[in-house]
């Protein structure tokens, strides 16, 4: 399975930015995908999973209210919708595959893409 992240970019406070991950390869539409994101000097943490059905969503408590996930399954695409963005979201955003949907645990995920940086300008 191949992850592609993208939709980064620069936006100021209270902004909206939509990051896309795009699956591909064998079976990649029967993994749940999640987003983690990275800030400088922190560890990875868990921001927000979908199921391979889309069915169940789960969110960071940091992002409720202000971030959804989506899937389309027919375009093996899963989004990211960030609204109301504060400083403290800027960050590498990354997504990764696995087979327990809205697992917070990186050990869990066997599939990573490459990230895509969210600068939150104040």
């Amino acid at each position: 399975v191949q992850l592609q992240a993208s939709g980064g970019g620069l936006v100021q406070t209270g902004g909206s930015l939509r990051l896309a991950c795009a699956a591909s390869g064998r079976a990649a539409d029967s993994y749940a995908i999640s987003w983690f994101r990275q800030a400088p000097g922190t560890e990875r943490e868990f921001v927000a999973g979908i199921s391979w059905g889309g069915g169940r969503t789960a969110l960071a408590d940091s992002v409720k209210g202000r971030f959804t996930i989506s899937r389309d399954k027919a375009e093996n695409m899963v989004y990211l919708q960030m609204n109301s963005l504060k400083p403290g979201d800027t960050a590498v955003y990354s997504c990764a595959a696995g087979r327990h949907s809205g697992s917070p645990y990186i050990e869990e995920y066997e599939y990573w893409g490459r990230g895509t940086l969210v600068t939150v300008s104040s």
